[in-house]
């Protein structure tokens, strides 16, 4: 199921509430799927993006509530997407995640707002509680936001 689709799914199921929106950015197919799945079992409004520049180029950036984002991409980095975020002005919470020890990244995306920085592979849990941080949700964010059976 390609972006659009999955775009489309999420508008017709949920129509206009005040779901958090996710967007993830993120170059390899398998991991954006696995989190649009989790994402789904959430409840919440996700769209998925294979590069930063189709993210910065799509209606979906002034509805992101929170952005999950890979560190290398081709193309525009994370890192680079965040810089440029900041520097206009958007103000989205960043949860970054990499599959490289990268010490020296970790440290920009933090010291530049990003909410988290994740090592892959990592856990649901892991991701939830970035998630949680990132939109302000106390407790457990499966509960507050009614997880479906998956």
């Amino acid at each position: 199921m390609d972006n659009a689709q999955h775009s489309e799914l999420q508008r017709g199921e949920i129509g206009v509430s005040g779901l958090p929106w996710i967007s993830v950015v993120e170059d390899d197919e398998s991991v954006r799927e696995a989190i649009y799945d989790l994402m789904d079992c959430l409840g919440l409004r996700t769209e998925l993006f294979g590069s930063a520049e189709d993210f910065l180029n799509s209606a979906g950036l002034r509805d992101t509530t929170c952005l999950i984002v890979d560190v290398r991409m081709p193309g525009m980095s994370g890192l680079e997407l965040q810089s440029h975020l900041n520097a206009t002005g958007f103000r989205i919470p960043i949860i970054f995640m990499s599959a490289h020890d990268d010490g020296e990244a970790e440290s920009r995306a933090l010291g530049a707002g990003a909410i988290d920085f994740l090592k892959k592979p990592f856990s649901e849990d892991a991701l939830l509680r970035a998630i949680r941080v990132s939109l302000n949700i106390e407790g457990d964010v499966a509960n507050e936001l009614g997880r479906k059976e998956c």
